[in-house]
């Protein structure tokens, strides 16, 4: 199974940073996603989670977004609920979300998440650059 890596975009066409490890279980999504097709980024990243599960049941995800539109958050929706069927299933699933502590509408979104699929999420500040 293949690494996934892809590039943060922040120009006319904004796409998140996504680090996905095969050897690890290590899965980040990071920066904005603000994408216009969504399902077109985020069905592999699905699909791929998907079949890592079949073979390893660690997995630790980090969101580290600083934006999304709301195309992305039914996207994170489905990785959410699918990370939950995986614990469910005897997975080992730990999710950390990284927000600034001031952006209480991200908090919120967060919160939402964590009601909606009934998965822990581990909120983590963001520390500030030195």
């Amino acid at each position: 199974m293949e690494d996934i890596h892809i590039k943060e975009i922040k120009d006319t066409y904004i796409q998140p940073g996504v680090d996905f490890s095969a050897l690890t279980g290590e899965c980040c999504i990071s920066g904005e996603s603000f994408l216009e097709e969504t399902g077109r980024f985020y069905t592999p990243l699905v699909d791929w989670l998907l079949q890592y599960f079949k073979t390893n049941h660690k997995i630790t995800f980090s969101f580290k977004l600083t934006y999304f539109n709301t195309s992305t958050s039914k996207w994170i929706l489905t990785i959410l609920s699918e990370l939950k069927k995986m614990q469910d299933n005897g997975g080992e699933i730990t999710v950390y979300w990284y927000f600034h502590e001031d952006d209480v509408d991200m908090r919120d979104d967060i919160m939402n998440y964590m009601d909606d699929t009934g998965l822990n999420i581990n909120l983590v500040p963001f520390q500030e650059e030195e």
